[in-house]
């Protein structure tokens, strides 16, 4: 049992019940991140118990950071970590994210059509989200996800008609 007063240093390693207390988001979150983003990989010891790195902690900071803090979805963090992103300026970043650029314009049909996702992106709606849970948050940007996966299907899918 730990004493009482005493904190760990910087280099140890932290519990999931550590982190989350630490970041103010619950385990589950936590854990869905995990399966969310390959590159969180804490070790696991007899029973399933989770420890994790510094350098874990400092990724969850930062994931953390960019869904909740900067409004972006799982699918912008997944990017921006592929593309090495993560620690750029904010600002750089954004107008990085609002250039169009051809790659991420289109999408191959596995038929070798192109689809333009661009033209078949309606404008969403901008929706205030002060005042709600982390939890309903982290529902929300999921269900876009899939509701954005699933547009690109359709168009696909429209694209292979044509």
């Amino acid at each position: 049992m730990k004493a009482r007063g005493t904190t760990k240093s910087a280099m140890a390693f932290r519990t999931i019940s550590e982190v989350s207390s630490d970041l103010d988001v619950p385990q589950h979150v936590l854990r869905f991140w995990e399966g969310k983003f390959p590159q969180l990989r804490p070790l696991k010891r007899g029973g399933g118990r989770r420890y994790y790195r510094p350098e874990d902690v400092d990724l969850l900071r930062q994931i953390q950071n960019l869904l909740y803090g900067e409004g972006y979805t799982i699918k912008g963090v997944q990017r921006l970590l592929k593309d090495g992103k993560l620690d750029d300026d904010p600002d750089a970043r954004r107008r990085a994210e609002d250039a169009p650029d051809e790659p991420d314009a289109f999408e191959a049909a596995s038929d070798g059509a192109r689809v333009d996702l661009v033209a078949t992106e309606e404008a969403a709606p901008i929706v205030a989200l002060d005042g709600l849970s982390d939890t309903i948050r982290q529902a929300i940007a999921q269900a876009l996800d899939e509701l954005r996966e699933a547009r690109l299907l359709l168009a696909v899918g429209e694209a292979k008609e044509i």
